[in-house]
């Protein structure tokens, strides 16, 4: 009996699925909310809402955006890497404002900074399985 994996919908969280591959994600059309979505690993989901129920002072995980904090929880949930791994970069966008902006970054290699187009250039290379896409790039939200 092979094992089996399950990912959630990262856009209502309420619909789930089951596969027999282990990836980070999944990209399909939610039946629950209509979005086509990316449909997380569960494990990162379960690390995704431990973090956000007890937040990591070191951290500063109120600032980080949605989609840098579910990269941490995948980073944390499918790798070695552990939160000391992870820095806060503040940046001041407007020296007039004086409006900070954190995001999350992992030390431990460049290449793990995942943005939007970084995310959107490896989801178009993902292979396509019954209406599915297996991505094996960062799991992040909407």
């Amino acid at each position: 009996m092979s094992r089996t994996h399950t990912y959630r919908c990262l856009n209502c969280l309420d619909h789930a699925v089951t596969r027999s591959f282990d990836t980070s994600h999944l990209s399909r059309t939610c039946p629950e909310c209509g979005s086509f979505e990316r449909f997380a690993n569960e494990a990162v989901i379960d690390r995704f809402e431990t973090l956000d129920a007890s937040p990591p002072a070191a951290l500063d995980w109120e600032r980080l955006e949605r989609r840098e904090k579910l990269i941490v929880a995948e980073r944390l949930a499918r790798t070695d890497k552990t939160l000391d791994d992870f820095d806060v970069v503040v940046d001041e966008i407007d020296d007039a404002d004086k409006t900070d902006d954190a995001t999350a970054s992992d030390d431990a290699t460049a290449s793990d900074d995942a943005t939007a187009s970084d995310d959107a250039a490896a989801s178009d290379d993902a292979e396509t399985v019954d209406g599915e896409r297996a991505d094996g790039a960062d799991a992040t939200g909407a």
